[in-house]
């Protein structure tokens, strides 16, 4: 059997962030080679990942990265089992470097996300194995958004504590203008949730349902029938107002919208599109099994 030295247990104690024995033995197991033992713990992560299969990771944080010209990023959600580990620097440098290494490989699908290389050479599913191996609490590299804004400008915004992260690609203006607008456009997009960037983005469906409800409220308010359509596309007007973007009030001057606010950028300035991403969206919790 190999002598493994303190020096060798320390130096893949720092590459990987097991524990002390997991590493001797690791190492021992792999006859004194870094690279095996480095194997052997993230299999074993991987092992410790399966066993924790059924459980639920709904906390975690959203980490977004753009790239150095400004004309693309990526948001990712990574999620843990407890908002503790959540909070820990290097789970969230854990994300960044998921965020990161997604906009340098612009993966087109889950399965190419998670073959997504990180800065220490493993894959993004490896790594996830690997944290859950260290950590002891079930790791997810859930989902992936990527947001390219031709030749305009991609602004985010991460909303503390990092369960919200927004991106904007704005057209028609660069450099600072355009960073400073977009990053008011996410803020904008962060609180006020808007469906769409305009009305040509709302389905039919949605529409439909909307002056249905309307109508039903008017009729059980005991409106006349004359007046109830009317009415209705009062209220669908107001509900475009709302939840399209361009239409919103804009939350730092409420007496402008944001299509006013981007006519005062400059002509030709608008919001190409945006991506609102919120920890947990979708996420729902495994069914109870039945004894």
């Amino acid at each position: 059997m190999a002598v493994i030295t303190a020096e060798q247990v320390k130096k893949l104690r720092d590459r990987t962030g097991a524990g002390m024995a997991d590493c001797k033995k690791a190492l021992e197991e792999a006859g004194g080679n870094e690279e095996q033992a480095l194997d052997i713990l993230r299999k074993k992560g991987a092992a410790s990942a399966a066993k924790r299969a059924d459980r639920v990771a709904k906390e975690g944080v959203i980490a977004a990265s753009v790239s150095p010209d400004g004309k693309k990023a990526v948001i990712a959600e990574v999620n843990s089992e407890t908002d503790f580990v959540a909070r820990n620097e290097s789970f969230v440098a854990f994300a960044q470097d998921i965020a990161n290494s997604a906009l340098a490989a612009s993966p087109n699908s889950r399965e190419e996300f998670l073959m997504v290389k990180l800065s220490n050479g493993a894959t993004i599913s490896e790594e996830v194995g690997a944290q859950t191996g260290r950590i002891g609490e079930k790791i997810e590299a859930r989902r992936f958004e990527m947001l390219d804004s031709g030749n305009g400008t991609v602004a985010s915004y991460i909303h503390p504590g990092a369960k919200l992260g927004v991106l904007v690609a704005i057209t028609g203006v660069n450099g600072d203008t355009a960073k400073a607008i977009g990053r008011d456009i996410a803020m904008q997009v962060a609180a006020m949730n808007p469906m769409a960037l305009d009305r040509k983005g709302i389905s039919k469906d949605t529409i439909e349902r909307e002056i249905e409800i309307y109508k039903t409220q008017m009729r059980n308010e005991g409106k006349k029938e004359e007046f109830i359509e009317r009415i209705a596309q009062g209220k669908l007007e107001k509900f475009y107002q709302d939840n399209c973007l361009l239409e919103q009030s804009f939350i730092k001057d409420a007496s402008k919208t944001i299509t006013d606010i981007l006519k005062e950028a400059g002509a030709g300035v608008t919001v190409s599109g945006f991506i609102r991403m919120q920890l947990g969206e979708g996420h729902h919790e495994p069914a109870l099994q039945e004894a």
